[in-house]
């Protein structure tokens, strides 16, 4: 009997080792649309996520055709298109960015990945100025606690980049209501207002600060994608977290969260592909 549950659990971890071979190795679509009254016409984002210097196809080729199909009105980015590590491991990300640059505008909201990097120069060797200043050069002005507005469709956009306490491990890290409107001002009330937010943790803080739609990454979608319970391990080590990836609603906020398309220090994704999103933000008319 013994030897048979062996034979079954060797079984099963061969099989989860060739499903994340296939996932960790591609990406899918998903695609959302919100409505709001606060939007004056149709607004298609790409959302991209937790690349981590992942190359789909030589230099991005199949990642960028499957954008220049969608041909978004804009791209969000939401974080950690890099890896911080020693030895400026960031060329594929600046790739991706500089080919995207020249077809489309880029909102730009840092992780905590291009944010450690920035807060501990010397050990990264001024690896975050040289990335942001690549960045810069391609006209991608990172939006970093600042919001921007898009006047043809009535959108603000606001990236924010919060303290590296609330990415503690094994905890959410208490926020209080306050920090946020300390950080990012006031959020545009009469547009439509986007909030990059890299961790989805704090989603009802965000909602308390003013946010219709938020965007985040992140959890990577819980490294492996179980029935019913969903994603199995957040990179704070909390099992089954409650955001693991989808659609989220609280009161009249929407929380896009994108289960990411590369990994790190786990290379794993079982059941779990990489994401590509899109999100269509459209008017909402009243019935009568």
């Amino acid at each position: 009997m013994m030897e048979v549950i062996l034979a079954c659990i060797g079984a099963a971890v061969i099989l989860c080792l060739l499903i994340s071979a296939w996932d960790c190795n591609r990406f899918i679509t998903v695609e959302y649309e919100i409505e709001s009254d606060k939007v004056r016409k149709p607004c298609k984002f790409v959302l991209l996520s937790d690349l981590h210097n992942k190359s789909y196809g030589k230099d991005h080729e199949r990642l960028i055709k499957e954008i220049d199909s969608i041909s978004p009105d804009a791209v969000l980015v939401a974080g950690d298109m890099l890896t911080a590590a020693k030895g400026h491991a960031y060329e594929k990300a600046l790739s991706l960015m500089r080919q995207l640059s020249t077809r489309y505008k880029i909102y730009y909201g840092m992780g905590n990945h291009e944010h450690r990097m920035q807060m501990y120069p010397e050990y990264y060797e001024g690896a975050y100025d040289d990335f942001v200043a690549k960045l810069t050069g391609m006209g991608i002005e990172p939006l970093i606690n600042e919001n921007t507005y898009l006047p043809e469709y009535n959108v603000a956009v606001c990236g924010s980049q919060i303290d590296k306490c609330y990415f503690k491990k094994f905890q959410k890290y208490p926020m209080d209501e306050s920090y946020l409107p300390k950080l990012l001002g006031e959020p545009k009330e009469d547009a439509c207002q986007i909030l990059i937010a890299h961790t989805p943790q704090y989603f009802e803080e965000y909602t308390v600060w003013g946010a219709d739609v938020v965007v985040s990454g992140h959890v990577h979608g819980g490294i492996m994608k179980l029935p019913v319970l969903g994603g199995v391990l957040s990179p704070n080590m909390t099992l089954f977290p409650k955001y693991d990836g989808g659609k989220f609603m609280r009161g009249k906020s929407t929380m896009i969260l994108s289960r990411g398309l590369g990994t790190h220090t786990i290379p794993v994704r079982v059941f779990n592909p990489g994401e590509l999103v899109v999100i269509t933000l459209m008017p909402k008319h009243s019935h009568k």
